[in-house]
């Protein structure tokens, strides 16, 4: 039986030059998932990393030695998706009226009505669940770090079976992934299983440390 836990990387840096650089609230998110698990002795057989510097940062920060890269667990261009709708002047200011965008920016990409991406949400589907199956082949512990993204795509086309009702779950889920934040997945004789989802014990008593973004 093989046993993956996918970890979201730390919080970037959003509204910077580089938005794929974990922030100093990033890197003590990671290292406190590190010390958690130091202390629980998960030490993972294998450590995946999306290919995104904030992955490669994070799982640094945890004290973790990335032994594959695969690119299959990269975050979506969210950039090139909020491009596509005309930003409010307020967006950078209040947080509801930038959620708020995000959403209606969402909702054009994923309803697939609109063909005007480098990679449409069915192709961001597709290939993290190819990656989802590449990981699942191997035996032991596999740790993953990815983004929220392929997190929540990855439990929501396991919970649910039919597509519209996946892409809903997509949007409930994705919306709360916590930086750092860790789901936990079985893969066996009967498939693999989504055993739980966002576990952020790590960071329980350290309020300052909890971020969604």
């Amino acid at each position: 039986m093989g046993r993956l836990l996918l970890v979201r990387h730390g919080q970037a840096s959003w509204g910077a030059d580089d938005y794929d650089v974990l922030s100093a609230l990033g890197h003590q998110q990671g290292a406190a998932l590190g010390e958690i698990w130091r202390l629980r002795g998960v030490v993972p057989d294998r450590v995946i990393s999306g290919g995104m510097r904030r992955h490669r940062e994070t799982a640094e920060a945890a004290g973790l030695e990335v032994s594959e890269v695969d690119a299959g667990w990269a975050e979506f261009d969210h950039v090139a998706m909020l491009a596509r709708v005309p930003m409010p002047a307020e967006a950078h200011a209040d947080r509801a009226v930038f959620q708020q965008w995000f959403e209606v920016a969402s909702n054009r990409w994923t309803g697939g009505e609109e063909d005007d991406y480098d990679e449409s949400f069915a192709a961001f589907t597709d290939r993290v669940s190819a990656a989802l199956t590449r990981a699942a082949a191997y035996d032991g512990t596999t740790a993953i770090v990815t983004s929220g993204g392929p997190i929540a795509w990855v439990a929501a086309s396991l919970l649910a079976d039919d597509q519209p009702t996946r892409t809903t779950l997509w949007h409930r889920l994705n919306r709360v992934c916590v930086n750092s934040g860790v789901s936990h997945l079985v893969s066996g004789r009967r498939g693999i299983n989504l055993v739980s989802f966002n576990e952020h014990t790590h960071l329980e008593g350290k309020p300052d440390l909890l971020s969604y973004r």
